[in-house]
Formats: structure tokens, C-alpha cells, sequence
């Protein structure tokens, strides 16, 4: 009986793939049938050891990409899509493709912080498993709010990171917004809060998205009870465009005296830039006004977007301008 071994799901797939040789002609070179190669190459596929691509011939993708990187000195990532897709379509494409780099950079040992919202839920769909050793997955902002506790839905998507790379998880039990600053700064002494601080301080990859107030896919924040008509109000008077794990931003990227911030729970602009690579993952014409000021911010070092959303944000900023030093802290 045949024993499929990882060289030969190597060799069938460069066989197949880079030397454009016939199933038939592949197992006899591995001495085996041609539904064997099949199934070899379709593990190949499976395992992420083979990537299949497909671009438009008319994507503007790879120039908009490298104005990105001119722009603000980050790693852009920019999903062809076409002009015709609708805003989930483009939300699925974004998520997929952040998907796969999660997979391709996290690994044995690391620490990966995860904010909620909606575009984490979608890239959460599409996390293909891969096996790590000592990982840990901690949530990067608390999800109770007048509502609901907000512990199902952040566990479920926050637990689904760590299934998909056999990571421990360390959940982060606290509101969204405290009622009150002086309750924040107790809480933040507490020993089982501080457990949770201090993973979060070891963070090598935060993957967030941008919050909007408004759009065809509303983020979560704005959506779901966080904030009552009060705050809305005060954050309009702020001049806030949006947030990044709950932490409100205005359109020039200042946050730090934003009242309702300091009863925010997730990291400040200052507190993730000390985590070597921040990955924004957005898509949405919603979501340009908040990407800038999360640019302006320097919170990012990787960004996925896709292709409508990217030539939306360009049309907003002057390139030349507009070029910045990367900052990995």
C-alpha cells in the first residue's frame, strides 16, 4: 500500500505546477497511481505548500500598492476586486487574503493580539489550521456593553483564532468603555486584569480593523450598544471619524484628548506601536475617513485593503506629501 509522505506531496506539486508535467506521467516518476498525484496535489493546495492566484489582466492593484507604501510607509496588501463588487463581496476577498498572511507569519512561540469587530469575524471564517507550539491568541479589548456582556460573541471569535492555530487564549473580561475613568485606572490594578495587560504587552502581531460610524456593513461598535446617544454626540463634537480597538480618532490621527478614550479598554496609538507588526485589515468606502487617521495615527505597519477602498484613500491624500518613515518599535 502506497504511504504518502511530505516529499512526495512537494514533488508532485513541482512536477505539476512548475515543470507543467501530466498526472500519468507524475506517478510513474513516484511509482503510484494518478489518483494518488490527484490527491497529493490537492494536499499540496490544502496545505497552503501551493497558492493559486488570479488577477484581472486591468488591475491597478500592484501601483496602488507601492503608492501606498510611498504614501505611509507601510506594507500594503491591495486585493484586486472589480469595479462591480458590492461592499461584502469586497469585505470576503480582504478577509480571505488576510487569512492567509496571519497563517503565513504567526507561528511557534508568539503572542497574537485580536481585536473584534466585524472584519476580524470575516477573516476569522477563512483561517485555515496550522499547527503551533507555545502560541498564545489574547484578546486585545473588552466587549461588554449596556446590553450584553459581549463574552460569547468575543470568545467565540477570539477562541477561533487560537482552534485554528492550537494557541492558549486569553480572553479579556473587562467593558468595552467604562462608565467612568477612576473605574478604568482600578481595574487596571487588579491582578487578573494585569495577567491579561501584561500578554498583551509580549503582542508580536495585532490584527485590527477600523471602526466607521456609518456604511453598508456598520462596524460592530457602533452597532451593537456600545455607545448611547450621549457619547455619538460628544464624539461628533470631537470631530471623530472612527476608532481602532475602541480607541476613537480624529481625522488629523490625534486621539489623546478625547474625553470618551480614557474609559476605552483596547490599546492606545502609543501602547501598538510598541508591537512589531500591526496588521489593518479593511474594506468598505466607510472605512476610508477612519484608514487615513489610522495612517496619520502610524498605528500600522501592514495593511490588507482592497482595491476600491485603496484608490478611495488615495484620492483623499497627496503621495508625494504624505511619505513617512515605517515605525516598528
Amino acid at each position: 500500500m502506497y504511504v504518502e509522505r511530505e516529499q512526495d506531496v512537494l514533488r508532485a506539486a513541482s512536477m505539476y505546477y512548475l515543470q507543467d508535467m501530466k498526472m500519468e506521467v507524475i506517478a510513474r516518476h513516484l511509482g503510484t497511481s494518478r489518483s494518488t498525484v490527484s490527491r497529493l496535489i490537492k494536499r499540496a493546495r490544502q496545505s497552503g505548500l501551493v497558492e493559486i492566484t488570479l488577477r484581472p489582466a486591468s488591475t491597478r492593484a500592484p501601483g496602488i500598492g507601492r503608492s501606498l507604501t510611498a504614501a505611509f510607509g507601510v506594507d500594503a496588501y491591495v486585493v484586486a476586486v472589480p469595479d462591480s463588487a458590492g461592499t461584502v463581496e469586497r469585505l470576503d476577498q480582504v478577509a480571505m487574503t488576510a487569512a492567509k498572511l496571519l497563517t503565513s507569519w504567526f507561528d511557534s512561540d508568539m503572542v497574537l493580539g485580536v481585536a473584534w469587530g466585524t472584519t476580524l469575524a470575516a477573516v476569522s471564517r477563512y483561517l485555515t489550521p496550522k499547527a503551533t507550539r507555545g502560541s498564545v491568541v489574547v484578546q486585545l479589548n473588552g466587549a461588554a456593553n449596556m446590553r450584553t456582556s459581549g463574552i460569547e460573541y468575543a470568545s467565540d471569535l477570539i477562541s477561533s483564532f487560537g482552534t485554528a492555530f492550537g494557541a492558549g487564549v486569553h480572553h479579556f473580561s473587562v467593558p468595552a468603555f467604562f462608565d467612568y475613568p477612576d473605574t478604568k485606572a482600578a481595574m487596571w490594578r487588579e491582578r487578573s486584569v494585569r495577567r491579561v495587560l501584561d500578554m498583551q504587552a509580549r503582542v508580536d502581531i495585532a490584527l485590527f480593523s477600523v471602526g466607521a460610524v456609518a456604511g453598508a456593513v456598520p462596524s460592530h461598535v457602533y452597532s451593537a450598544g456600545y455607545l448611547d446617544d450621549a457619547d455619538v454626540q460628544a464624539l461628533h463634537d470631537e470631530g471623530v471619524v472612527g476608532d481602532v480597538c475602541t480607541v476613537f480618532l480624529r481625522a488629523d490621527g490625534s486621539w489623546a484628548d478625547v474625553p470618551l478614550n480614557a474609559r476605552a479598554t483596547g490599546p492606545t496609538p502609543d501602547e501598538l506601536k510598541h508591537i512589531p507588526r500591526r496588521v489593518c485589515v479593511v474594506a468598505g468606502d466607510n472605512k476610508v475617513a477612519p484608514l487615513l487617521a489610522a495612517l496619520r495615527a502610524g498605528v500600522v505597519t501592514d495593511l490588507v485593503v482592497d482595491e476600491i477602498t485603496a484608490t478611495g484613500l488615495l484620492e483623499h491624500v497627496d503621495v508625494p506629501r504624505l511619505g513617512r518613515q515605517r515605525s516598528r518599535a
